[in-house]
């Protein structure tokens, strides 16, 4: 048992675990903000520019069962407006990631024995 203890304690403190868990947290948070922008600020939007289109009323009744249709509409629209606010931030973040990785890096320093042989080289123009 405690061989097992040790071994857990030695897969949890990896790198790769505790990056996986804060990814997730964040990964959490950002959707509350993406959800946040989609129902509060992208859909009553498109409801004003719809009409105010509501399709949370339609129920099919089959028998005594209701389907709720409407609702099932409802959460595809809101599941492609939050896959197309994702696509657009994706988007910049790519792009701006992309201008980051264009930047020119500083030049290599030459290995020592080429120094050397510049060094030998001004020496010798200046003689």
């Amino acid at each position: 048992m405690k061989k097992f203890m040790t071994e857990f304690k030695a897969f949890i403190a990896k790198g790769d675990v505790m990056s996986m868990a804060v990814g997730i947290i964040i990964g959490g948070a950002f959707t509350a903000i993406v959800q946040s922008l989609v129902n509060d600020v992208i859909t009553p939007l498109l409801g004003i520019i719809m009409g105010g289109i509501n399709f949370t009323g339609i129920i099919l009744t089959v028998g005594e069962a209701q389907l709720l249709v409407g609702n099932f509409i409802q959460a595809v629209i809101s599941f492609l407006l939050t896959a197309l606010v994702l696509f657009f931030i994706l988007k910049a973040f790519n792009a701006f990631k992309k201008k980051e990785e264009e930047k020119p890096a500083a030049p290599a320093e030459p290995p020592a024995d080429v120094q050397l042989l510049t060094e030998i080289r001004d020496l010798l123009k200046n003689k």
